[in-house]
């Protein structure tokens, strides 16, 4: 009798995930695919079909600006753990107290604000009058007002930015649970700091890393509003083509079948990236 209370009192527990992750992401994917194969043929008139996949692959501007998304995506993702893992291997293991927390709080004090305003600080920064173009004049090391804006570099800028708490966070957390007497010990048999890295650190950080990774690069691949406003109308970011297929265009097929693209991309990305690091997903949601 107890049994089946508890059996009960979890499936109750469980119901409020299974209904949130049924109602609002399978049941629209599943919606979103059958939009994707229908090709329009009249007025309220549809035939199933993978048209609107073909459109992708025949038009170069598509599948282009698709892979720009893919390696920008990537390149974030790469440069925001070469950022991050000392700021968090620093936060881990080189602070202790309430110089810990408040380095850790200093990190979160910038998401407390939305994206929107984040970005649009970057955007006073970087623009021709901001104050970054203000001080090289006033240094005297550039003649002119200088333009940081609506380019990959400052795309890249808004995208580690925004992104890279998400990469420190998971690697915190592995990192603290390393014992530092394993790193004394590296030492003591002769390793070089090098050695330990590579040999002791990383593998105990792996699990953080590849969730890091994975959560940073489909932040990045699926992002919006940072590279509209930072790359201009321009930046050819295949989040945008979505929008204007669904939003200017109001072609919801074409558009459902570029979403199903990029969940493919960002999918099979994922599934190599774990391969690589011998991870499984898990392993590396569990730690």
């Amino acid at each position: 009798m107890a049994s089946d209370r508890s059996k009960l009192g979890f499936y109750l527990l469980l119901a409020p995930l299974l209904l949130w992750l049924v109602l609002l992401i399978i049941l629209p994917h599943i919606g979103l695919f059958f939009v994707s194969i229908s090709e329009k043929v009249g007025v309220r008139q549809y035939e199933t079909g993978l048209g609107n996949y073909a459109v992708f692959f025949n038009e170069p501007l598509y599948w282009r600006t698709f892979a720009r998304t893919a390696i920008m995506s990537i390149s974030t993702t790469a440069l925001t753990l070469i950022l991050g893992f000392p700021i968090a291997y620093y936060i881990a293991k080189m602070t202790r107290g309430r110089t810990k927390t408040t380095l850790f709080l200093m990190c979160l004090i910038p998401f407390w604000v939305s994206e929107l305003v984040r970005t649009f600080g970057w955007m006073i920064l970087l623009r021709e009058t901001g104050i970054v173009s203000n001080a090289l004049q006033y240094l005297g090391l550039t003649a002119g007002p200088v333009e940081f804006l609506y380019n990959d570099a400052a795309i890249m800028v808004g995208l580690v930015y925004t992104s890279i708490l998400f990469m420190i966070v998971p690697l915190v957390t592995t990192l603290d649970s390393l014992d530092d007497s394993m790193i004394e010990a590296g030492y003591d048999l002769g390793g070089t700091g090098v050695s330990i890295l590579r040999e002791i650190i990383i593998p105990h950080a792996m699990p953080g890393i590849v969730s890091g990774c994975i959560v940073v690069f489909m932040l990045s691949l699926g992002n919006y509003l940072t590279p509209i406003l930072l790359g201009g109308k321009d930046s050819l970011w295949f989040t945008g083509l979505i929008y204007t297929q669904f939003i200017t265009r109001f072609n919801w097929e074409l558009g459902s079948a570029f979403g199903f693209l990029l969940l493919a991309l960002s999918s099979g990305i994922v599934f190599v990236g774990l391969k690589l690091s011998r991870q499984t997903l898990s392993e590396t949601m569990g730690r």
